[in-house]
């Protein structure tokens, strides 16, 4: 049987990973990449990052969290006790025993409940399928406490005090938004989202769960790049609403795969591109760190094709953080690695690079109108805003005048903006304040834990959020609510990584 150890491909990279070690390249490298680490570890910035807060320290004691986390939990609880009276009935029945199978791998429905729904096409997709997915994966967690409800609980602590107070701050956008009747269908939007938070990160209990999710996003990359490839074969029509002609003379149609923007489909990738990396580099077996290996290049190169200058600022600034936190003294061989890569990219990249700050690029000027419309939304109504969702938000501008161009609002193109006007300042503020607190917690955990696939895919995870939010200076992922509930099952993930990282910490201490 064919073994990738003899091939002769594998025999020459490890010559030359042998030379390469050998050499005062290597020698050079790794000194520099000694002091990035000595850096990082006298750095303020660093050091803001891997303490833990007061607001992170007090929260899983405070009354707050264990009164939400009495209300969440109490169908499981309510659930246990009918197991309890009925104990040998349950027991006895063939097809509970079977329930309580399946509540006790939610993990593993939830990787077939992804891996579904998030590549149908965007002319089948209703929004709905998202609620009523994770509404099943719900009560399959609260099947699975029936019987283990001591240990088989939703995990409120972990989630964290800004994360809640981001679905606050939604459901009070519909209490006080100027139109609650535009606004009431988005807060099922946050909904998804929340039960999709609350569901990972009490689903994974293991790192093999972990793995597993992760896996569920690497096959959403594989099939929608495989088609995004395919679509380039046939060839992609050039739409002037995308791009500026006159600036990209000769720029090929962008790729959008089973989504209706290509942005909408470079988001997606930003956020589950670095999970395939994190798979790929903690896969024990060399044919699926092979097969990992080859998704994200497919992945990456459909990124390529999307065009999204965003989206590929918000990745290269993904793939520095994970290496920061990953192995800071790779560092130096990142970087020239990123330098010699720049005069093999394609001109057509190049050139689209290179109108990224070009004020002649419609796609560039016709933010600022966008901008100064959110800037003066904020400025009539700062605390509330103008009500959740992108309808109410069009409303109000609309009957306020404040915007002033040729193209009509459809929003704010910035997610820290989009997100202020929609839900008003404690959403902003919780928003930020949970990506922070997310991000701060995965590099600490990770800074802490030994090599692990755990540690591994949470520098992954935290990556991509800090990728999204880079992209989201330019651009409001959230417009479309299948790439926000992909954004949370991401944040979910890092959120349970960094759990599992402490698990492996507190482990190590023991010894």
């Amino acid at each position: 049987m064919f073994s990738i150890r003899e091939s002769f491909l594998f025999s020459l990279w490890a010559a030359l990973c042998g030379a390469y070690e050998q050499s005062a390249l290597h020698r050079l490298m790794a000194a520099l990449g000694r002091g990035c680490e000595r850096l990082m570890d006298g750095s303020c910035i660093c050091g803001f990052f891997f303490r833990e807060g007061v607001v992170a320290r007090s929260w899983g004691d405070s009354r707050t969290c264990r009164v939400l986390s009495a209300l969440v939990n109490l169908p499981g609880a309510l659930l246990h006790r009918l197991y309890g009276a009925f104990q040998a009935q349950f027991d006895g029945s063939f097809f509970a025993r079977l329930a309580f199978s399946m509540g006790d791998e939610t993990a593993v429905g939830e990787f077939w409940v992804i891996l579904a729904l998030w590549v149908i096409p965007f002319e089948r997709w209703n929004n709905a399928y998202n609620f009523l997915g994770f509404a099943l994966l719900l009560v399959l967690f609260y099947v699975g406490s029936m019987r283990r409800y001591s240990d088989f609980r939703l995990d409120v602590k972990s989630v964290g005090p800004y994360a809640a107070g981001m679905f606050l701050a939604a459901a009070l956008g519909v209490v006080f938004s100027a139109y609650p009747g535009l606004s009431t269908r988005f807060l099922v939007y946050h909904a998804t989202c929340l039960l999709c938070v609350l569901v990972t990160v009490s689903a994974v209990r293991s790192t093999e769960d972990l793995k597993r999710l992760a896996a569920g996003g690497s096959g959403v990359v594989l099939i929608s790049s495989l088609y995004a490839v395919y679509q380039r074969i046939q060839g992609v029509a050039v739409n002037k609403s995308y791009v500026d002609l006159d600036v990209n003379y000769g720029m090929p149609g962008r790729v959008e795969s089973f989504f209706d923007n290509p942005n909408t489909f470079a988001q997606v990738l930003i956020l589950l591109l670095p999970l395939v990396l994190g798979l790929a580099l903690c896969a024990r077996r060399p044919v699926f760190r092979l097969a990992s290996f080859g998704v994200f290049a497919v992945g990456a190169a459909s990124l390529a094709m999307t065009y999204s200058r965003a989206s590929w600022v918000g990745m290269a600034f993904a793939m520095v953080v994970a290496v920061i936190l990953w192995k800071p003294k790779l560092l130096p061989l990142f970087a020239a690695g990123c330098i010699l890569a720049v005069p093999l990219l394609p001109d057509s990249i190049l050139n689209r690079i290179l109108t990224i700050t070009n004020k002649e690029d419609s796609s560039t000027s016709g933010r600022i109108p966008l901008y100064e419309a959110a800037l003066a939304t904020i400025k009539t109504s700062p605390v509330t805003g103008a009500g959740l969702g992108t309808a109410a938000v069009q409303q109000f501008i609309k009957d306020n005048n404040l915007y002033h161009a040729k193209a009509p609002f459809v929003h704010a193109h910035n997610i820290y903006l989009q997100i202020w006007i929609e839900a008003g300042l404690l959403g902003v503020v919780s928003f930020v304040g949970a990506m922070l607190l997310s991000i701060k917690n995965a590099a600490r955990a990770v800074r802490h834990c030994g090599d692990s696939a755990a540690r591994t895919l949470t520098c992954a995870a935290a990556s991509a959020l800090c990728g999204m939010m880079v992209c989201g200076l330019a651009d409001y992922p959230w417009n479309y609510p299948r790439v926000m509930s992909v954004f949370w099952f991401v944040f979910a993930l890092c959120v349970a990584g960094t759990k599992l990282c402490g698990r492996e910490e507190e482990k190590e201490a023991r010894r």
